[in-house]
């Protein structure tokens, strides 16, 4: 439970009220005692205050989803976790804050260069980059690729903007995006994908193969997240007209 100044002022009016009530010579012999009770009083309430909000400002490690359906991801006026490490093409890890530098970025999960459905958003950025650089935005996209794949996406699309490699699926479970796949997913990927990232444990103690749900982030110079889009459904993906419009609606 944590004291309110609505609260303490209401404390101080009944402590005022009790004291005036009192004969004079009580009221002087307890003017310290009472002196030094409203001082720690108030240091509690500051305290108790500075604790509640420092709680509220810090990013918890968010697990990883049982399911796509079960994803929490990061929402509108939440910070992205700048400290997070991503690795780039040249194979070098880098802070994701560092990596967006205090520009405006279009900050977008794939699920690999694998998935059709990744091709054609991947093309389709690309078509309306130009437009996102006009209005100061730089454009990165993330997937569960290793830097030798993320060059070939690069080289097949001709594509001019980032991507970088979340191979332990790090950046996308910091993003409350990170889900098990099934059973039957997991099998059918890693036999026909030929995939190589490393199976991780569900709550059940199964190994199976973890994907980012399909996202996309616009993101202020301040690392502030403006607008997202989250679809459980992979095979739905955000049409660029409303992306851009949810750009040049950020400063």
């Amino acid at each position: 439970m944590f004291f309110t100044l609505k609260s303490f002022s209401r404390c101080l009016v009944f402590s005022w009220v009790s004291i005036t009530r009192t004969k004079s010579i009580y009221f002087k012999e307890n003017t310290v005692n009472m002196k030094k009770i409203i001082l720690l009083a108030s240091l509690f309430v500051w305290f108790t205050n500075s604790q509640a909000m420092a709680a509220n400002s810090a990013q918890p490690i968010k697990s990883i989803a049982e399911t796509a359906e079960q994803v929490s991801p990061l929402m509108n006026g939440q910070n992205i976790p700048a400290k997070i490490e991503v690795t780039n093409v040249k194979g070098e890890k880098l802070p994701l804050g560092e990596i967006l530098n205090g520009k405006k970025t279009i900050l977008f999960f794939y699920r690999g260069g694998w998935c059709p459905f990744c091709n054609t958003q991947m093309g389709q950025l690309k078509q309306i980059e130009g437009q996102l650089n006009e209005l100061g935005f730089q454009l990165i996209g993330i997937s569960t690729d290793n830097e030798q794949d993320l060059l070939k996406s690069i080289g097949k699309h001709q594509l001019d903007y980032q991507l970088l490699a979340d191979f332990n699926s790090v950046v996308a479970q910091a993003f409350g995006l990170a889900y098990f796949s099934s059973q039957k997913t997991t099998d059918r990927y890693l036999a026909k994908m030929d995939l190589k990232n490393p199976l991780q444990k569900n709550k059940a103690g199964d190994k199976r193969l973890v994907l980012p749900v399909p996202a996309i982030y616009v993101i202020d110079s301040k690392g502030l997240i403006q607008f997202n889009y989250v679809n459980p459904n992979y095979k739905v993906r955000l049409h660029e007209a409303l992306l851009l419009k949810a750009a040049e609606l950020v400063e």
